[in-house]
């Protein structure tokens, strides 16, 4: 078991790591919209999506593997009306390769932010 860390993410802001490979897989902890200082990015959810998505490539690439080597994500939600916007910016990073996924809305993420995403991948 390796334990994955990055300064090219947020650190973790609890007794957690960014993420673990375990044998060839890759587990990331849920990356929310946090810059690598720690500072929740400002606008709305596209803005907050595009920030998830760069955290989730910092731990990725730190692990050995990709977007395109995911195989499953889940993301949670604050508002399901955003859905709609949320996949759009997620198609852009899962064009080609589409891994499994669930999304969840749910009451509340860490930080008030609008939403958390965590993914699961095979390292190269």
């Amino acid at each position: 078991m390796r334990i994955v860390s990055t300064d090219k993410a947020p650190a973790a802001i609890g007794p957690y790591s960014q993420g673990i490979v375990v044998n060839n897989m890759f587990y990331s902890s849920g990356q929310i919209p946090l810059t690598p200082e720690g500072i929740v990015v400002s606008g709305g959810v596209v803005e907050q999506s595009h920030q998830v998505f760069k955290n989730l490539q910092a731990v990725l690439e730190e692990a050995g593997a990709s977007f395109d080597s995911v195989v499953k994500a889940t993301v949670f939600i604050k508002n399901m009306d955003d859905f709609a916007t949320i996949n759009e910016v997620y198609g852009e990073y899962f064009s080609e390769h589409k891994p499994a996924r669930s999304c969840v809305e749910v009451a509340r993420l860490p930080k008030d932010v609008l939403l958390e995403i965590e993914v699961i991948a095979l390292v190269k």
